[in-house]
Protein backbone atom coordinates (compact mmCIF):
# COMPACT_ATOMS: atom_id res chain seq x y z
CA UNK A 1 0.00 0.00 0.00
CA UNK A 2 1.46 3.35 -0.82
CA UNK A 3 1.86 5.62 1.99
CA UNK A 4 0.39 8.69 0.87
CA UNK A 5 -2.60 6.97 -1.05
CA UNK A 6 -5.73 9.38 -1.76
CA UNK A 7 -4.13 12.37 -0.08
CA UNK A 8 -3.51 15.84 -2.04
CA UNK A 9 -0.04 17.62 -1.25
CA UNK A 10 0.85 21.13 -1.92
CA UNK A 11 4.29 21.87 -1.98
CA UNK A 12 6.07 25.38 -2.86
CA UNK A 13 8.78 26.11 -4.57
CA UNK A 14 8.53 22.45 -6.48
CA UNK A 15 9.52 23.82 -9.55
CA UNK A 16 13.27 22.32 -9.05
CA UNK A 17 15.75 21.06 -6.37
CA UNK A 18 14.15 20.22 -3.22
CA UNK A 19 10.54 21.07 -3.87
CA UNK A 20 10.74 19.09 -7.12
CA UNK A 21 12.38 16.63 -5.31
CA UNK A 22 9.55 16.32 -2.56
CA UNK A 23 7.16 16.53 -5.08
CA UNK A 24 8.08 13.40 -7.22
CA UNK A 25 8.67 11.36 -3.92
CA UNK A 26 4.98 12.30 -2.65
CA UNK A 27 3.77 11.54 -6.26
CA UNK A 28 5.72 7.94 -6.35
CA UNK A 29 3.76 7.37 -2.76
CA UNK A 30 0.22 7.62 -3.82
CA UNK A 31 -0.32 11.45 -3.46
CA UNK A 32 -1.71 13.68 -6.13
CA UNK A 33 0.15 16.91 -5.87
CA UNK A 34 -0.30 20.95 -6.63
CA UNK A 35 2.98 22.00 -7.65
CA UNK A 36 3.44 25.73 -6.63
CA UNK A 37 6.56 28.14 -8.19
CA UNK A 38 7.31 31.43 -9.15
CA UNK A 39 6.53 30.22 -12.79
CA UNK A 40 3.97 28.51 -14.47
CA UNK A 41 6.90 26.82 -16.91
CA UNK A 42 8.14 25.76 -13.98
CA UNK A 43 5.27 24.08 -12.23
CA UNK A 44 3.67 22.61 -15.50
CA UNK A 45 7.42 21.11 -16.18
CA UNK A 46 6.58 19.03 -12.78
CA UNK A 47 2.65 18.48 -13.11
CA UNK A 48 4.07 16.86 -16.21
CA UNK A 49 6.45 14.57 -14.73
CA UNK A 50 3.95 13.66 -11.62
CA UNK A 51 1.46 12.91 -14.54
CA UNK A 52 3.86 10.65 -15.93
CA UNK A 53 3.31 8.88 -13.14
CA UNK A 54 -0.13 7.77 -12.84
CA UNK A 55 -0.82 10.27 -10.42
CA UNK A 56 -3.21 13.87 -10.29
CA UNK A 57 -1.16 17.18 -10.68
CA UNK A 58 -2.31 20.74 -10.38
CA UNK A 59 0.10 23.72 -11.58
CA UNK A 60 0.04 27.38 -10.20
CA UNK A 61 2.41 29.90 -10.27
CA UNK A 62 2.43 32.24 -7.22
CA UNK A 63 4.66 34.79 -5.42
CA UNK A 64 4.50 33.06 -1.64
CA UNK A 65 4.83 36.89 -0.68
CA UNK A 66 1.75 38.21 -2.42
CA UNK A 67 -1.21 37.85 0.02
CA UNK A 68 -3.64 38.15 -2.51
CA UNK A 69 -1.97 35.84 -4.79
CA UNK A 70 -1.60 33.11 -2.13
CA UNK A 71 -5.43 33.80 -0.86
CA UNK A 72 -6.43 33.35 -4.23
CA UNK A 73 -4.42 30.57 -5.22
CA UNK A 74 -5.50 28.83 -2.46
CA UNK A 75 -9.11 29.34 -2.68
CA UNK A 76 -8.63 27.57 -6.18
CA UNK A 77 -7.03 24.67 -5.41
CA UNK A 78 -9.41 24.01 -2.45
CA UNK A 79 -12.16 24.60 -5.24
CA UNK A 80 -10.36 21.97 -7.57
CA UNK A 81 -8.85 19.34 -4.97
CA UNK A 82 -11.38 19.29 -2.13
CA UNK A 83 -9.04 19.08 0.53
CA UNK A 84 -5.15 19.62 1.36
CA UNK A 85 -3.82 16.67 2.99
CA UNK A 86 0.04 17.54 3.32
CA UNK A 87 1.60 21.03 3.06
CA UNK A 88 5.01 21.49 1.99
CA UNK A 89 6.61 24.84 2.53
CA UNK A 90 9.66 25.13 0.47
CA UNK A 91 9.99 28.15 -1.23
CA UNK A 92 12.57 29.91 -1.00
CA UNK A 93 15.03 32.63 -2.10
CA UNK A 94 18.79 34.11 -1.39
CA UNK A 95 19.97 37.77 -1.25
CA UNK A 96 23.52 37.43 0.00
CA UNK A 97 25.62 40.10 1.40
CA UNK A 98 27.35 41.57 4.78
CA UNK A 99 24.83 43.15 7.02
CA UNK A 100 26.91 46.44 6.74
CA UNK A 101 26.33 46.41 3.07
CA UNK A 102 22.61 44.75 2.63
CA UNK A 103 20.22 46.86 1.66
CA UNK A 104 16.70 46.79 2.96
CA UNK A 105 15.28 45.83 -0.12
CA UNK A 106 17.59 42.01 -0.02
CA UNK A 107 16.05 42.12 3.73
CA UNK A 108 13.13 42.36 2.85
CA UNK A 109 12.61 39.92 -0.27
CA UNK A 110 14.30 37.25 2.15
CA UNK A 111 12.17 37.68 4.68
CA UNK A 112 9.09 38.18 2.67
CA UNK A 113 9.28 35.18 0.64
CA UNK A 114 10.89 32.23 3.45
CA UNK A 115 9.31 33.52 6.30
CA UNK A 116 5.97 35.42 5.41
CA UNK A 117 5.34 33.19 2.64
CA UNK A 118 5.46 30.39 4.91
CA UNK A 119 2.86 31.97 6.90
CA UNK A 120 0.60 33.22 4.08
CA UNK A 121 0.36 29.85 2.85
CA UNK A 122 -0.24 27.80 6.17
CA UNK A 123 -2.92 30.82 6.94
CA UNK A 124 -4.91 29.93 3.64
CA UNK A 125 -4.71 26.45 4.32
CA UNK A 126 -5.55 26.28 7.82
CA UNK A 127 -8.98 26.61 7.82
CA UNK A 128 -9.48 23.80 5.31
CA UNK A 129 -7.32 21.59 7.32
CA UNK A 130 -8.54 22.23 10.80
CA UNK A 131 -11.93 21.45 9.80
CA UNK A 132 -11.14 18.27 8.31
CA UNK A 133 -9.31 17.87 12.04
CA UNK A 134 -5.98 16.00 9.72
CA UNK A 135 -3.00 17.60 8.06
CA UNK A 136 1.03 17.77 7.72
CA UNK A 137 2.62 20.77 7.60
CA UNK A 138 6.25 20.73 6.66
CA UNK A 139 8.62 23.90 6.46
CA UNK A 140 11.73 23.37 5.12
CA UNK A 141 14.33 25.60 6.74
CA UNK A 142 18.09 25.13 6.59
CA UNK A 143 20.76 24.57 9.15
CA UNK A 144 21.73 28.07 8.27
CA UNK A 145 19.30 29.21 10.94
CA UNK A 146 20.68 27.31 13.64
CA UNK A 147 24.88 28.33 12.84
CA UNK A 148 24.05 31.35 11.12
CA UNK A 149 26.84 32.42 7.88
CA UNK A 150 28.89 34.82 7.38
CA UNK A 151 26.63 36.71 4.57
CA UNK A 152 23.55 35.57 5.10
CA UNK A 153 22.07 37.57 7.66
CA UNK A 154 19.14 38.01 6.40
CA UNK A 155 18.46 34.13 4.84
CA UNK A 156 19.66 32.75 8.54
CA UNK A 157 17.15 35.73 10.65
CA UNK A 158 14.16 33.81 7.54
CA UNK A 159 15.33 30.28 8.23
CA UNK A 160 15.86 30.45 12.33
CA UNK A 161 12.35 31.92 12.15
CA UNK A 162 10.61 29.61 10.22
CA UNK A 163 11.21 27.30 13.47
CA UNK A 164 9.34 29.50 16.17
CA UNK A 165 6.64 29.44 13.50
CA UNK A 166 6.76 25.84 13.32
CA UNK A 167 6.75 25.03 16.81
CA UNK A 168 3.93 27.34 17.57
CA UNK A 169 1.39 26.26 14.63
CA UNK A 170 2.39 22.71 16.49
CA UNK A 171 0.72 24.39 19.82
CA UNK A 172 -2.03 26.11 17.64
CA UNK A 173 -3.66 22.75 15.60
CA UNK A 174 -2.45 20.02 18.08
CA UNK A 175 -5.92 19.92 19.33
CA UNK A 176 -7.37 19.20 15.45
CA UNK A 177 -4.68 16.51 14.95
CA UNK A 178 -2.75 18.48 12.68
CA UNK A 179 1.16 18.38 12.96
CA UNK A 180 3.69 20.42 11.79
CA UNK A 181 7.29 20.05 11.33
CA UNK A 182 10.17 21.50 10.43
CA UNK A 183 13.54 19.94 8.27
CA UNK A 184 16.51 21.72 8.37
CA UNK A 185 18.70 20.43 5.56
CA UNK A 186 22.62 21.27 5.21
CA UNK A 187 24.37 20.94 2.35
CA UNK A 188 22.46 19.28 -0.68
CA UNK A 189 23.32 19.39 -4.34
CA UNK A 190 21.09 21.86 -6.01
CA UNK A 191 21.35 24.88 -8.84
CA UNK A 192 22.42 26.92 -5.58
CA UNK A 193 24.86 24.76 -4.79
CA UNK A 194 26.30 24.24 -7.91
CA UNK A 195 27.44 28.20 -8.46
CA UNK A 196 29.86 27.46 -5.45
CA UNK A 197 34.09 27.56 -6.43
CA UNK A 198 35.73 24.23 -5.80
CA UNK A 199 37.79 25.35 -2.86
CA UNK A 200 34.62 26.58 -1.23
CA UNK A 201 32.87 23.61 -1.56
CA UNK A 202 36.04 21.65 -0.27
CA UNK A 203 36.47 24.05 2.87
CA UNK A 204 32.70 22.87 3.46
CA UNK A 205 33.17 19.02 2.97
CA UNK A 206 35.65 19.20 5.77
CA UNK A 207 32.72 20.76 8.48
CA UNK A 208 30.55 17.67 7.03
CA UNK A 209 31.31 14.32 9.09
CA UNK A 210 29.62 12.53 6.39
CA UNK A 211 32.59 13.60 4.00
CA UNK A 212 29.59 14.87 1.02
CA UNK A 213 27.00 16.42 0.46
CA UNK A 214 23.47 15.49 0.69
CA UNK A 215 21.04 14.84 -2.73
CA UNK A 216 17.75 16.77 -2.52
CA UNK A 217 16.12 12.87 -2.52
CA UNK A 218 17.55 12.69 1.46
CA UNK A 219 15.28 15.83 1.98
CA UNK A 220 12.17 14.29 -0.21
CA UNK A 221 12.97 11.04 2.24
CA UNK A 222 12.77 13.20 5.27
CA UNK A 223 9.66 14.93 4.29
CA UNK A 224 8.02 11.80 3.16
CA UNK A 225 8.22 10.25 6.76
CA UNK A 226 6.79 13.40 8.10
CA UNK A 227 3.61 13.23 6.03
CA UNK A 228 3.34 9.89 6.46
CA UNK A 229 1.32 7.73 9.19
CA UNK A 230 4.02 6.81 10.77
CA UNK A 231 5.08 10.41 11.84
CA UNK A 232 1.19 10.56 13.31
CA UNK A 233 2.73 11.31 16.76
CA UNK A 234 5.70 13.88 15.42
CA UNK A 235 5.08 17.25 15.96
CA UNK A 236 6.88 20.45 16.25
CA UNK A 237 9.68 18.80 15.63
CA UNK A 238 12.93 20.43 13.89
CA UNK A 239 14.75 17.26 11.74
CA UNK A 240 18.85 17.95 10.77
CA UNK A 241 19.47 16.29 7.65
CA UNK A 242 22.91 17.54 7.04
CA UNK A 243 25.19 14.66 7.40
CA UNK A 244 26.11 15.19 10.96
CA UNK A 245 27.48 18.94 10.52
CA UNK A 246 25.46 20.46 13.24
CA UNK A 247 25.62 18.08 15.62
Amino acid sequence: MSQLANQIAVVTGAGRGIGRAIALKFANEGADVVVVSRTQENSEKVAAEIRALGRKAWAFAVDVADSAAVSAAAEKILADCGKVDILVNNAGVTRDGLVMRMSDADWDTVLDTNLKGAFLVTKAFSRAMLKARSGRIINISSVIGLIGNAGQGNYAASKAGLFGFTQSVAREFASRGITANCIAPGFIETDMTSELNEELKAAILKQIPLGKFGAADDIANAALFLASASAGYVTGQILTVDGGMVM
